[in-house]
């Protein structure tokens, strides 16, 4: 089961700088606003990108358009070795759908 995390307490947690938000939205969608910080992942590419990303201690939320494919970002995520014991991997509940803090916009950061 993955934990999931509400917009309200994804966006403290992205104010104190204590978690990586990894989006799994398409480029596109990506560009025209994400979480300030965020890291485009697409889900279709994130089987092949978890190993390059520095997983250190800090916690992983994932965010989708709704909620739902977060969810699968995140076990894949928790289940991959690199990701040390006692690191939080959850899901943003409701996904952008429910985000009604700022966003950044602009191309995507490398992880």
């Amino acid at each position: 089961m993955v934990e999931e995390l509400t917009p309200e307490e994804v966006n403290e947690r992205v104010q104190k700088g204590d978690v990586r938000v990894i989006d799994t939205r398409p480029p596109a969608e990506y560009e025209r606003g994400h979480i300030p910080g965020a890291i485009n992942v697409p889900l279709g590419d994130l089987p092949s990108r978890v190993p390059d990303i520095d997983w250190d201690d800090t916690d992983v939320v994932c965010a989708c358009p709704v909620g739902q494919s977060s969810k699968q970002a995140a076990m894949l995520i928790q289940s991959y070795e690199g990701v040390e014991d006692g690191v939080l991997v959850a899901s943003m509940s409701g996904g952008y759908e429910e985000w009604d803090f700022d966003l950044e916009t602009g191309a995507a950061a490398d992880a």
